[in-house]
């Protein structure tokens, strides 16, 4: 499968790139580069998150409520702010899960349509 660089939201289907923040987030607290450098692990260089679309993706769910950010040190010894979800953000990634299995089962039937 080809790689595909993610740039902006425009190259994702609206709200994808806030669903797979919020389900990195479920597995741990991570520092901005950190959210991306595991979204890029987990789909196998699949989808790779550059900073323009990161950090407005984490302020704009910073202020919905659906992450909490908190100042620390990053490995390098580096400020830096570390995100995690909050029981909000976790009922969040559910609805968006529910909408997003719904979504891919429609176009699947549209897909294999005879």
């Amino acid at each position: 499968m080809a790689r595909r660089k993610i740039s902006g939201k425009a190259d994702l289907v609206r709200g994808t790139l806030d669903m797979l923040i919020l389900k990195t987030l479920s597995l741990e607290p991570l520092h901005g580069l950190g959210v991306s450098k595991r979204i890029d692990q987990i789909s196998g260089g699949v989808f790779t998150v550059k900073p323009g679309s990161l950090f407005p993706a984490l302020h704009r769910l910073e202020q919905e409520g659906w992450v909490r950010g908190t100042w620390g040190e990053s490995e390098n010894k580096r400020r830096a702010k570390f995100y995690e979800l909050t029981p909000d953000g976790r009922r969040r990634l559910g609805e968006e899960r529910a909408s997003w299995g719904q979504a891919v089962r429609a176009i699947t039937k549209v897909l294999e349509a005879t």
